[in-house]
Parts: C-alpha cells; sequence; structure tokens
C-alpha cells in the first residue's frame, strides 16, 4: 500500500473518531450510554445477518459482472474475498482506495484493468440507482425529500443512456483520439467503454438493479432493528422508514464523495430520525451511531481481516498460480470480449 494511500486512508479513520464523538457530544453522552445498556442485544445476530447477506448478494452480482465483462477464470469464493477485501479502503475519499480490487483481479485472473473496472463503476451506479428507487417510496410520504431524490435519479439514468446510445459514446471516444493527453489512454478508454456498455445492457440492468433493490432492502431492515432494539414499537411503517432513512443517508454520503460518506450520512440520517420519526437528540444519535457500526465500520472490519488472512492470495508473489483461487483448468490469459 502507498504512502498516499495510507495516508488518505488514516484521514478517513481520523474523521470517523471526529464524527463518533460529535455524535456523542450532540446527544447526552449518560442517555447514550443508558440506551446502549437498555438495548435488546439478542437482536445483534439478526443485525449483522442482515448486513452480511448485503454483502453477499452485492458479492455475487460482482462475481456476475466479471464474468458478463469476460473474466472467468475466477472462483466465486475468490470473487467474494476480492469485493468484500475491497472494503478496507473504503474510508479513503470517494472510496477510490476500493479499486485496489483491480490490482488483486489483474494478479488473480490477469484481468485487463480498463475491461475490469467497470465492474466497479456500474456497481455503484446501479446501487445509487436502486438507493434512489428505495428513497423515492418514502418520499411519497415526505415530498420534502423529492427533489434531491429526482436530481439523483436524473443524472444515473442520464449516465446509463449515455453508454447505451452507441454512436453518441463512440463519438466523444472518438473526438478524444484527437487530444493529446487522452489519445495516449484513448485503447484503454475504449475497453472500459465496451465492458460498461455489455453491463448496462437490458438484461444485466435489470439483474443489477434486482440485487441492487433487495441487497438494500435487508440492509434497511437491519436498521428497522437497531431501532426496535432501542425500544421503538415495531410496526410496518417503522420499517419502510427504517429503508429510506438509510437510503437518502447513504445516497447523501456517497453524492458528499467524503471517506466513506462520514459525516454526511451521520448528518442525514440523523436528521431525518428527528423530524420524520420525532426521535430525541439522543435516541437518533444512538440509532445511527448502531447502524453505522454495523454497515460501515463492520464492513471495513470484515475487509481488513481479508486482507490480513489473506494477504499472500491477494498481495504475494506470483509462484504458484494453482493456490491463488483461479480455477485450475482455466486459461490465465485474459481474454478480451466484445459484446
Amino acid at each position: 500500500m502507498t504512502t498516499n494511500l495510507k495516508r488518505k486512508l488514516a484521514i478517513g479513520f481520523g474523521l470517523g473518531i471526529i464524527v463518533f464523538v460529535g455524535l456523542l457530544l450532540y446527544g447526552d453522552v449518560q442517555e447514550i450510554r443508558h440506551l446502549l445498556t437498555d438495548f435488546r442485544w439478542g437482536l445483534l445476530p439478526a443485525i449483522l445477518g442482515l448486513t452480511v447477506i448485503n454483502y453477499l448478494l452485492r458479492g455475487l452480482r460482482f462475481h456476475y459482472y466479471l464474468a458478463q465483462t469476460g473474466i472467468t477464470n475466477i472462483t466465486v469464493w475468490t470473487s467474494l474475498r476480492v469485493f468484500i477485501g475491497g472494503f478496507s479502503l473504503t474510508l479513503t475519499p470517494g472510496k477510490f482506495g476500493e479499486f485496489v480490487r483491480l490490482l488483486w483481479l489483474k494478479k488473480l485472473a490477469n484481468a485487463d484493468p480498463a475491461k475490469a473496472a467497470p465492474t466497479i463503476i456500474v456497481d455503484r451506479i446501479i446501487d445509487g440507482l436502486a438507493l434512489a428507487l428505495l428513497a423515492s417510496v418514502g418520499a411519497l410520504a415526505y415530498p420534502q425529500y423529492w427533489s434531491l431524490i429526482i436530481v439523483i435519479l436524473v443524472i444515473l439514468i442520464a449516465g446509463i443512456i449515455v453508454i447505451q446510445v452507441r454512436p453518441l459514446a463512440l463519438l466523444f471516444l472518438n473526438l478524444g483520439e484527437t487530444l493529446p493527453l487522452v489519445s495516449k489512454v484513448i485503447h484503454h478508454l475504449h475497453v472500459l467503454y465496451e465492458s460498461a456498455y455489455e453491463l448496462l445492457r437490458l438484461k444485466n440492468f435489470l439483474i443489477g438493479l434486482a440485487v441492487g433493490l433487495v441487497a438494500w432492502t435487508v440492509e434497511g431492515l437491519a436498521f428497522y432493528l437497531v431501532l426496535i432494539g432501542l425500544g421503538l414499537p415495531n410496526a410496518f411503517d417503522l420499517a419502510l422508514l427504517a429503508i429510506f432513512t438509510l437510503a437518502v443517508g447513504a445516497i447523501l454520503g456517497g453524492a458528499s464523495s467524503l471517506p466513506g460518506g462520514l459525516g454526511a450520512t451521520e448528518i442525514s440520517m440523523t436528521g431525518i430520525l428527528q423530524a420524520v420519526v420525532y426521535l430525541s437528540d439522543e435516541m437518533a444519535a444512538t440509532a445511527t451511531l448502531f447502524i453505522r457500526f454495523f454497515t460501515l465500520w463492520f464492513g471495513v472490519l470484515l475487509g481488513i481481516l481479508i486482507v490480513i488472512i489473506w494477504r499472500k492470495l491477494l498481495f504475494g508473489n506470483d509462484e504458484n498460480e494453482s493456490n491463488l483461487g483461479v480455477e485450475p483448468n482455466s486459461e490465465l490469459t485474459y481474454q478480451q470480449r466484445t459484446p
């Protein structure tokens, strides 16, 4: 890991500590301590289990995306480790550190980074669209959030349309060939575009979106259990509100480009819980602390554990390819495939 990346990661962890302390100070520390003591800890396995289901569903979609771009010589188990291991660098600005997955895919399956990059980019686009759709359901009851959700939907859908209108996209790429700096990497941009185009074709788009909707609904239900654990009544409306709050918080956090969405996500979620559910400062801050720990920080911890346990797999030498998680009968030479 480069010194620059380590510095950015340290900034992310530092910001996380500041946000944590800020939430404690926003509420009454003693009251938050009482809420933690009275929390129904028997719900913890279910909360973590739902979070893991979210990771597994998105990890399986990542493996599916790899196959659709022609990277077929890697096992599902290895794909999951690459995907979740990337969470270890979520706390870099804009989650840029998660692109370390491209380095691992190059090592494990000899995958062209330009060909593999859209598996991460499209993953974020589809997740953003799924979150916006989930938030739009809640916005039917809370119209004050409609403007934000409409803007996000328009931006994401416009991006997908541009990618799918090949003549327009190829026009931009051809223009890039005339620019001195761009012309040097235009081949890689062509490869990246073809891969993104394939992943956003109707079938793959619908499969990816369906997985995203289910995965983030499951994570919203984990937040719902957090609220129940804090003493809120078990009600269908509360479940919808939890999904809505999580979706809006994730959207604002992602749009902020802050490390892991730290600060933006917490502020928005706490504010929604106060404005819509009328929770006290302490209750809203505690609920936000809980769900962020069980999602963001739990994911970072899992990613770090994977990197530690399978460090040789991800960063070691290439002396024994058969032990790198590559299917033994597959070709290691990456085959580029056009749609």
